[in-house]
């Protein structure tokens, strides 16, 4: 939020038309709550609104995997670069409402949550439609975008799919390959011997055979548990899904993303040739500028919630949910 300030005068209406508007803009560029009623607990989200009108866009923001809140957050991964918080009040500013919520699960979601075993990716793609039935109720908004960044990306485009209530998709920083052949390559520099055993386990959580025998150091990812909802999300690919999408498409991609490759925007790209593609210089996974690859470098703007986001993503967003 910008500050607004009022020179206060001598006189006392004035004093007091200022201190209103003052009070004003600040509810206008505050969060406010926003939550959506499930049969399984709610799931609590905020709004952000350019102003206190109507006819205004809105921008659905999908976070990406793990535990990582509304904000772009994860507490339990000490990572708080606030980047979908700045993205929204970015958006704001140009005149554009956003949506923004902790998934099932997590953060201030978390009574909505269910059992890590009893999780399936189809759980999130179905939350999304809800939000999107919501929005389509609200008579403030001119239309509804979707925009998931790195795993509610994939979410995001589910959900549209075949669904007339969205005006356009938004992939930011979203794969372009199965989940699958995302973590071995993030993979690939490990030793021979770990990446077989990857590739072992997700040959057979590929045809829906679970592995109850997984070495320790590899828990964190293929635990039991966690087994049946990567069953659930192996069977999607992104590039397949995004070419069957109507509604226009944004493809945005940083050029020193160290998550996700240029290679999964043109694989993107690729599969819909007619959507607005851009790779953004020096942008990184988080959204933030970042010049280097280089992980020191990086790591500073995944810890530092005050790095503004990359002004010119936010300039193509615009451009993309105004256009006629």
């Amino acid at each position: 939020m910008r500050p607004v300030g009022y020179l206060i005068t001598l006189c006392l209406f004035l004093s007091c038309c200022a201190s209103s508007l003052m009070s004003q803009q600040a509810v206008n560029l505050n969060d406010r709550p926003f939550d959506l009623h499930t049969p399984s607990g709610d799931i609590k989200g905020k709004l952000l609104t350019p102003g206190m009108g109507e006819g205004y866009p809105v921008v659905l923001l999908i976070a990406g995997s793990g535990p990582t809140d509304m904000d772009g957050n994860s507490s339990q991964m000490g990572l708080n670069p606030n980047s979908l918080k700045l993205l929204a009040q970015g958006l704001s500013e140009k005149g554009i409402a956003s949506v923004r919520y902790d998934k099932r699960g997590v953060a201030s979601s978390a009574a909505s949550g269910k059992e890590e075993y009893l999780l399936r990716f189809d759980d999130y793609i179905n939350d999304v439609r809800l939000w999107i039935d919501k929005l389509a109720g609200d008579r403030r908004f001119s239309g509804i975008y979707v925009l998931g960044h790195s795993e509610g990306a994939l979410i995001g485009m589910l959900a549209c799919k075949d669904n007339p209530k969205v005006k356009g998709y938004i992939s930011m920083a979203g794969a372009g390959r199965p989940l699958y052949e995302v973590i071995e390559s993030q993979l690939a520099a490990q030793p021979e011997v770990i990446k077989d055993m990857v590739k072992g386990i997700n040959d057979s959580l590929k045809v829906g055979k679970l592995q109850p025998n997984v070495p320790l150091g590899l828990q964190a990812l293929f635990r039991p548990s966690v087994q049946p909802y990567l069953i659930s999300c192996y069977k999607y690919n992104p590039s397949e899904i995004i070419g069957t999408l109507t509604m226009p498409v944004l493809i945005l991609q940083g050029k020193t993303d160290i998550q996700v490759t240029i290679t999964d925007a043109g694989l993107l790209r690729k599969a819909a040739p007619k959507a607005d593609y851009y790779l953004i210089d020096n942008m990184n996974h988080v959204l933030k500028t970042c010049t280097t690859t280089e992980q020191q470098a990086q790591a500073v703007t995944y810890t530092n919630p005050l790095l503004p986001v990359n002004a010119y993503m936010l300039l193509l967003i615009e451009k993309f949910v105004k256009k006629p």
